[in-house]
């Protein structure tokens, strides 16, 4: 039996709802938790105990009354600190924003506390969510709980260390770059990346708060220890703004099958646009010999019409631009002055975003239109196939590297030398084209690193690709304590 705190969100609502254990006490299980592990890890950044206590006893009370607040009736979570939470401060690590105390909530954290959901604490993020790696001057360095002198992963790395060592029930994190998946494959955790747009961004950091539009690329989805508590989850998260809810309606189409057996399974495993490392690319190949030993039919050549080259170039270029937006006015000067200082033919990575960050509109939309016909090569591979499968990141979890200017870092794979962007590769090749991924976990490495395997799915088919994950759990044992973490109770 798993400790109390590794247990997934489905099985810690079970037992509240069954009276036994309480939701006060399910709570303070993980306040002590996060008590004893959270100065080595730095993971949970500000906690709302006292407001949680008070919501807990009052889940209880109703819970002894026969009445049930919905499917998250009394279960304690945790939120990126990118979401702004009522009455509770919210910094997305930018020391801009260090005093920062929202008087609402974030649209999707409203969704979580109206299924029942006690938000008791916010876990960290890079500086604006603007890394893989999680650190920020005002929390300092989230470390993975599988390794301490490795990075979690980023943006939602504070979300996924939580998780990772029982601090929190469920989480709440965002990907515009990998930002939920690649957390999620380096702690050995489930998340899933939504279609775009169908739960809604507004009160995420960035844009500054109060903005009110929905950034292209970038979405709202969950952390968790179970594919059975991304479904719940997504059940809660999902569907229009409000004011688009006077007409509009989200019906989620059901998983394509039932069975294992009958899926339909591409995998594309690796790329010489973005190389995979051994250790990784060996999790990944074993999991697809477990799914043909399990009888499912899996192509390994199969791809859409158009190569990860061509998807990385489209997703850089309508990326990029996106993080202007939150640039002073003097910043952003200075950013395109450099641009138009730098040689047109420069292809090191510095000179690339210099270029990238001040796309003209017409450029967008030519682009656009070349996202659109990906879109439609998706649409037609998919016709053929119910899931494809795919690396999230090309390495493991990475060692601390805080060297600045960011994007000239570099990592290894299989003995060579790679772009830090490389990190982008796996993750924008599903983003760019709006389309849903879950991430399970599929083993480790033999230095004991956690890898997740990245399952996409067709466009507003996210239950196929939830539906899948729960398949690859059980056939491959899904999440599992850290190794390095003691036994706490």
């Amino acid at each position: 039996m798993l400790e109390l705190g590794f247990r997934s969100a489905t099985a810690l609502l079970r037992a509240v709802r069954e009276r036994r254990i309480s939701s006060r006490e399910l709570l303070e299980h993980f306040l002590d938790r996060i008590d004893r592990l959270n100065p080595r890890l730095r993971a949970v950044v500000t906690l709302d105990a006292e407001r949680a206590r008070g919501r807990a006893d009052e889940a209880d009370g109703a819970l002894a009354r026969g009445e049930s607040w919905g499917p998250l009736h009394g279960l304690p979570i945790s939120v990126k600190d990118c979401f702004e939470t009522q009455q509770l401060r919210t910094t997305a690590g930018s020391s801009r924003l260090a005093e920062h105390v929202p008087a609402r909530d974030a649209i999707a954290v409203e969704r979580l506390r109206a299924a029942g959901a006690i938000v008791f604490a916010k876990t960290n993020t890079p500086t604006l969510a603007m890394d893989w790696q999680t650190y920020n001057p005002l929390f300092g360095v989230t470390c993975n709980p599988w390794d301490e002198s490795r990075t979690p992963g980023g943006s939602s790395g504070g979300s996924a260390a939580a998780i990772a060592a029982g601090l929190s029930g469920l989480e709440l994190g965002s990907d515009i770059g990998g930002s939920i998946r690649i957390p999620a494959s380096w702690c050995g955790i489930f998340g899933h990346k939504p279609s775009w747009g169908i739960v809604p961004a507004r009160g995420h950091i960035p844009g500054w708060p109060g903005s009110l539009r929905e950034d292209d690329i970038n979405v709202v989805g969950p952390l968790a220890r179970s594919a059975a508590d991304l479904s719940l989850a997504l059940g809660v998260l999902a569907g229009p703004l409000p004011e688009q809810a006077r007409a509009w309606r989200l019906e989620l189409p059901p998983a394509r099958h039932s069975a294992l057996r009958e899926y339909r399974v591409a995998a594309w495993l690796d790329d010489p646009a973005c190389p995979v490392d051994a250790a990784v690319r060996e999790r990944l190949e074993a999991a697809v010999a477990a799914l043909r030993g399990a009888g499912v039919a899996v192509d390994a050549q199969a791809r859409p019409a158009f190569s990860l080259a061509q998807a990385i170039e489209v997703y850089r270029q309508l990326m990029v631009p996106i993080t202007a937006a939150v640039m002073r006015d003097a910043a952003f000067a200075a950013v395109n002055k450099q641009a138009d200082a730098t040689p047109p033919d420069a292809g090191d990575e510095m000179s690339r975003f210099l270029r990238e960050v001040g796309l003209r509109h017409r450029d967008w939309l030519l682009l656009h239109e070349e996202r659109e016909r990906q879109r439609a090569s998706w649409a037609d591979f998919f016709r053929g196939f119910d899931v494809l499968l795919c690396p999230v990141a090309p390495v493991p979890a990475l060692r601390h590297d805080h060297a600045e200017p960011m994007l000239l870092r570099k990592l290894e794979v299989n003995g060579g030398v790679r772009p830090y962007t490389d990190l982008f590769a796996w993750p924008g090749l599903v983003g760019v084209a709006h389309l849903p991924a879950s991430v399970a976990p599929v083993g480790r490495t033999r230095d004991g690193l956690p890898v997740g395997i990245q399952i996409v799915a067709p466009h507003l088919e996210d239950h196929t690709a939830l539906a899948f994950a729960a398949h690859l759990e059980s056939l491959l044992g899904g999440f599992e304590p850290p190794a390095s973490l003691p036994k706490l109770g």
